[in-house]
């Protein structure tokens, strides 16, 4: 049965390196570098292409079109004029186009490891951000008149007929503003000497693009929070198909945009690590979600050359004659820092929820949205204190380990005792194999005397489950890992690729787990007399390397620590007494440590 099982695990595995190599070989191209990708430096705003996507008129959206909108930079007519505000943290250059931020470039993370150039947020766009969106005369298409500017602040004012819009930005720094957010404020004023009806609002959140080249965007979305609950429109819900389509039970269509009529008191675009946040005074009423193609010249088929934009809803009441209205705001663009993020004195809409530690389901069964706080928390203090984020994943993994050592040791002993009564409940299942009601009450009577839980051996893995989906949750969109080195390792939140072999990745954590996985699956007492379950609990390390050969060498290297500790602990727990129970002493007559199994299976009849 071992050879079997081995045979079909090394299958399993050519099979899954034969679908990586060949999904590699005839996989699409990648698409040219895009404007503003962190591979690329900052381009001129003058050699982009103006957006295409289709207006809205009145303040209500046109006809749909399965056409995503283009990135852009610039107003049609004249050329933009810009202005650039700085603090330790964020260089922000604003355009008199929309009166709106064009770029955010980000003093403490650069765009490619090793390089000097700064990771700028918004830099292939839709529109600028914070512009003004189906908002005739003083949208992003309006040249705005720059009013003053200072260190810290930039006004820019725009008149359509009676109405006068002024637009504020500043970045001075107070007790309530964050380092890496933008205090904005814009002014609606009633020139006229009548009552004058406002559009809606709609203010850009700006444009989230992939972080490279290699990121297929699964954490890329937008998002809001109604007070209690966070939702979230990922890429993919902008890309129509999917199972349905397939098969014909829904249009498959990629939708234009999505709209989410909904008050929120925060809305956001972002990245896997990098997110924009709006937070404004007074509740918003809704969001509007597109797909934008990032750089024109791009395949359109390739899924990669799309980012997420979004636009937030705000309801003005009319103006009365010589009235004014101000809708303020603060705008969050940085790194998605838990730390940061759940300062409640500064954030006080838990802002955090953008890190989705608890959206998706598969999290919200293990509390990951306790779990990762707290393991991210932990992993941040014992970094703060060795200085580097790998050994903080190896000791935080070892404290884990040790804080559960006592249920661990009482499972596997569980396992042992369990292990240990399977010869004779083998013989038993024998002996009244025609007689299901006798199997089970006399396995439950073996249990009893014996004090044997046959659950007891599962618990490490129950206890395991929420750590391990904690702390996918967590280096899902936690930036601390980011660029984050340690011995081979070049970065934590990625793949520890050294080499590829016919164009497949070779990577090293995730088969070190593996091998660990294996060796603790050999040292630890099968508790169940069920081939099938045997055999599917010996196929499982494979399985498991491969489902997770891709994912982010952190996550390896804390599987591994955790198999190592394991192996060690077992290697332990295999060299004490073996467990004296009653049933086992009675079938062996008496005597300890006796190997033999007396008068248990049923002698056959004589015919």
């Amino acid at each position: 049965m071992d050879k079997k099982n081995t045979t079909i695990g090394i299958l399993l595995l050519l099979g899954a390196i034969a679908s990586f190599y060949f999904s590699a070989k005839f996989a699409a191209p990648p698409s040219p570098p895009r404007p503003g990708a962190p591979t690329t430096s900052a381009s001129s705003p003058a050699d982009l292409p103006k957006a295409n996507h289709p207006e809205p008129v009145d303040g209500h959206a046109s006809a749909p079109s399965t056409a995503a909108p283009v990135a852009s930079r610039a107003a049609a007519g004249t050329s933009a004029e810009y202005e650039t505000l700085a603090n330790e943290f964020l260089e922000v250059r604003f355009t008199n186009h929309g009166g709106a931020i064009d770029r955010i470039a980000l003093k403490k993370h650069t765009a490619v490891q090793g390089h000097p150039e700064l990771y700028t947020l918004n830099a292939a766009q839709a529109a600028p951000a914070l512009s003004l969106t189906d908002f005739p005369g003083a949208d992003r298409f309006t040249a705005y008149r720059l009013v003053s500017r200072s260190s810290t602040e930039v006004v820019y004012r725009a008149v359509a007929d009676d109405l006068e819009v002024t637009r504020r930005y500043s970045l001075a720094k107070t007790a309530k503003l964050d380092d890496y957010q933008i205090r904005h404020e814009t002014t609606f004023r009633n020139l006229g000497d009548k009552t004058l009806p406002l559009p809606r609002a709609s203010l850009n959140l700006g444009t989230a693009a992939p972080l490279n080249a290699g990121d297929n965007g699964l954490y890329l979305n937008a998002g809001c929070f109604d007070g209690e609950d966070a939702t979230f429109i990922g890429r993919g819900d902008l890309e129509g198909g999917g199972l349905l389509a397939g098969v014909g039970l829904k249009d498959g269509t990629p939708p234009p945009y999505i709209e989410k009529p909904a008050a929120f008191v925060w809305a956001s675009v972002k990245n896997q690590f990098f997110a924009m946040i709006l937070t404004p005074d007074q509740p918003g009423t809704g969001i509007r979600t597109e797909r934008v193609l990032l750089d024109p010249k791009a395949d359109p088929s390739n899924r990669q050359a799309y980012g997420v934009t979004s636009y937030a809803r705000f309801e003005l009441k009319p103006l009365a004659a010589g009235a004014s209205e101000t809708l303020a705001a603060s705008y969050f663009a940085g790194p998605k820092e838990y730390k940061r993020l759940s300062n409640t004195d500064i954030f006080v809409h838990s802002e955090a929820k953008v890190l989705q530690f608890d959206t998706y389901f598969f999290n919200r069964m293990f509390f990951s949205g306790f779990f990762a706080p707290l393991l991210l928390t932990i992993m941040t203090w014992v970094q703060s204190l060795v200085g580097n984020w790998g050994w903080a994943i190896v000791i935080t993994t070892l404290i884990l380990k040790i804080v559960f050592l006592p249920f661990t040791l009482a499972a596997s002993r569980s396992a042992k005792r369990m292990a240990k009564l399977n010869p004779l409940m083998q013989a038993m299942r024998e002996k009244f194999k025609d007689n299901p009601q006798k199997i089970q009450s006399e396995t439950l009577r073996l249990f009893k005397e014996n004090k044997v839980n046959p659950l007891g051996g599962c618990i490490p893995i129950l206890i395991t489950i929420p750590f391990f989906v904690g702390f996918f949750a967590m280096l899902q969109s936690a930036c601390d890992l980011r660029f984050a080195s340690f011995l081979w390792v070049a970065d934590l939140s990625a793949q520890d690729t050294v080499m590829r072999i016919f164009g497949l990745p070779l990577n090293i954590m995730p088969i070190l787990m593996g091998a660990t996985m294996i060796i603790q699956m050999r040292l630890t007492p099968t508790p169940t007399t069920d081939n099938a379950q045997a055999t599917m609990m010996k196929i499982m390390p494979w399985m498991f390397t491969l489902f997770c050969y891709t994912f982010a060498s952190g996550l390896a290297l804390y599987s591994t620590i955790n198999g190592l500790f394991t192996i060690i602990q077992q290697l332990v727990i295999n060299r004490m007494p073996e467990p004296e129970l009653p049933a086992v002493a009675a079938a062996t007559g008496g005597k300890p440590g006796h190997g033999g199994i007396k008068n248990v299976t049923p002698k056959k009849k004589k015919n």
